[in-house]
């Protein structure tokens, strides 16, 4: 943050209560609570808790309403508030292909072991108002209480009995599997998916919380630059590849969304304990390469992981993430989203905002000096130009 001068402590203090009256709007209307943004914004909240880089859906909730639903501004609160917690340690890596399963999606194979499940998604909705919404008696939720938090506030995901009035008769209602391999992995079977390894000693990953980062950047940094990247701009830039700013067609190996458990090893106990479950969003995107000197071709992947339910975020990272792996092909690096540190510079969405709207704040002595720079300049040009333009007699003759 900038700030080129003090003073305007009283007005500042103004500004403050004008914020919370424009923040709490008509009191003829009620007041939206934190459960009501956790429970039914939970998109949003999604979005904060990824590029504020914590996982709580209560505060995200929390910094929605507190910043007037501004998705930056809310992130900033939960990363402000994310450097007053201590760190304990590192978790267990979450294992994805033992996921519980909300919704699961292959653009690739149509008939998948486990299945397609298309869960809850906007996907295959005609994106006309439904003004049934605006009827605030059909939107409360009979029973539930607002102050419970996680998922005990959440309808219930258990699968519908065969009597539900949503399922229909000719469909099968079982239970999902308990374990479903990715689509990668099948490709991989078969040799036709580039294989990931760790590297060579499966050294401890990259915190670029903590530490400063340097280019070329490895994956481990541009991915976690990603995870909390700006959504917008990882879309712009997903969209550039395939357009003009690359020649990608790349197709969605798989698209899952569900709780996946955290574990913890204590160093007093020495085995993993169970923290809870998380919701993740896991894009793996399956893109075509021709092969060189050294290499068959095959398919590469590209990879995204967010918190909550954030497709659009998982897509647009896996597709940024197999642009940055172009040197590792021996590609050419020449558009936007193949620059590291383009890339991993501009998606932070807090940098950006500080940067851009610091120059709202004063910068008086800045601009006077700029003005009489302009002011000088101004005066010895019309200087000159009367110089030039002046007309001596004897050439008049």
């Amino acid at each position: 943050m900038y700030v080129a001068v003090k003073g305007g402590e009283a007005a500042i203090l103004a500004t403050h209560d004008l914020v919370a009256e424009a923040r709490r709007g008509d009191e003829a209307v009620p007041e939206i609570s934190v459960a009501q943004i956790r429970e039914q914004q939970g998109l949003s909240c999604a979005r904060v808790m990824n590029e504020g880089s914590l996982y709580d859906a209560d505060l995200a909730a929390l910094a929605l309403k507190q910043a007037q639903g501004d998705v930056i501004e809310a992130a900033f609160l939960m990363r402000a508030y994310r450097t007053t917690l201590p760190r304990f340690g590192s978790s267990e890596p979450v294992d994805t292909a033992r996921m519980a399963i909300r919704r699961r999606v292959s653009a690739t194979y149509k008939d998948l072991p486990g299945g397609q499940v298309l869960g809850p998604t906007y996907d295959y909705t005609h994106r006309l108002f439904d003004f049934a919404l605006m009827d605030d008696a059909k939107s409360v939720m009979v029973g539930l209480d607002p102050t419970i938090s996680g998922r005990e506030g959440r309808p219930s995901t258990a699968p519908h009995s065969a009597g539900d009035a949503r399922v229909k008769p000719e469909h099968d209602v079982a239970p999902l599997d308990t374990h479903m391999p990715r689509v990668p992995d099948i490709l991989g079977a078969e040799g036709l998916m580039e294989p990931e390894t760790p590297p060579v000693g499966d050294p401890r990953p990259f915190d670029l919380t903590r530490e400063p980062v340097s280019f070329p950047a490895d994956r481990d940094v541009r991915l976690q630059a990603m995870a909390r990247g700006d959504e917008g701009f990882l879309l712009g830039l997903g969209y550039s590849v395939q357009r003009g700013f690359g020649g990608n067609h790349p197709f969605v190996g798989e698209i899952r969304v569900g709780e996946v458990s955290v574990e913890f090893v204590p160093e007093e106990l020495g085995f993993a304990v169970d923290l809870g479950d998380i919701t993740l969003t896991e894009c793996q995107m399956v893109n075509q390469f021709a092969g060189s000197k050294d290499v068959a071709p095959q398919f590469t992947r590209g990879y995204g992981l967010s918190f909550g339910h954030s497709e659009r975020k998982a897509m647009s990272m896996s597709l940024v993430d197999r642009a940055l792996k172009c040197r590792e092909f021996g590609e050419a690096a020449e558009y936007p989203a193949q620059q590291d540190e383009f890339v991993l510079y501009h998606s932070d969405n807090v940098e950006a905002a500080g940067f851009v709207e610091h120059l709202k704040l004063p910068h008086y002595v800045d601009f006077q000096g700029e003005l009489e720079l302009i002011r000088r300049i101004r005066a010895e040009r019309e200087q000159r130009l009367a110089g030039e333009n002046e007309v001596l007699p004897e050439a008049a003759e």
